[in-house]
């Protein structure tokens, strides 16, 4: 058995919109290490540059390697504005699964939901006064390159904001963007 000096650290952070989920600058967007995160601790996973929402980070190789291997299977919730309101057809499409780089998505949970209480984004998204827009919550047990902005917009409904509010058990109640706490 190894015997480790190091305590395993796992942290929750409200990754802001803009920001890269690495700890290295790219083309001049901000990085993860502007935010006072400690030494050693990794992503287990990645949300694209404009998704916001719960980033798990560990300096546990093994549980980064559960959460992000898809044979696992750990849920990821996701509260997705769209622009107009999805037909219960839509909706039943994304259920089943779309056929994105001619792969189906495997089936996924999806409903309608209330506006939820979120910090404003900066920036804001572009607000058309003629098209209405709605929330979903989706959740996948796949992480695909831009899943779930592929998924929407494969049903007619182009996602406007993207934000990622559960990763397996943890969830991202109580941090606001930029924040961070450990567990």
């Amino acid at each position: 058995m190894k015997s480790s000096s190091r305590r395993d650290k796992t942290i929750l952070f409200y990754k802001p919109y803009g920001v890269l989920s690495q700890f290295t600058p790219e083309d001049g967007h901000a990085c993860l290490s502007g935010f006072g995160l400690p030494k050693g601790v990794y992503p287990a996973g990645r949300l694209d540059l404009d998704s916001e929402g719960l980033l798990v980070l560990t300096n546990n190789g093994e549980f980064q390697h559960r959460l992000t291997d898809p044979r696992f299977e750990h849920p990821r919730a996701y509260w997705v504005q769209v622009e107009n309101i999805p037909s219960e057809e839509s909706l039943e499409r994304l259920r089943k699964g779309v056929l994105l780089q001619e792969r189906k998505t495997k089936p996924a949970s999806v409903r309608i939901i209330p506006d939820p209480d979120l910090p404003p984004r900066n920036p804001p998204i572009r607000f058309r006064r003629h098209i209405p827009t709605s929330w979903l919550e989706i959740t996948l047990t796949e992480g695909r390159n831009r899943q779930v902005r592929r998924m929407t917009a494969s049903v007619g409904h182009p996602t406007l904001r993207l934000v990622r509010v559960r990763v397996g058990d943890y969830r991202l109640s109580g941090l606001t963007p930029g924040e961070w706490r450990f567990v």
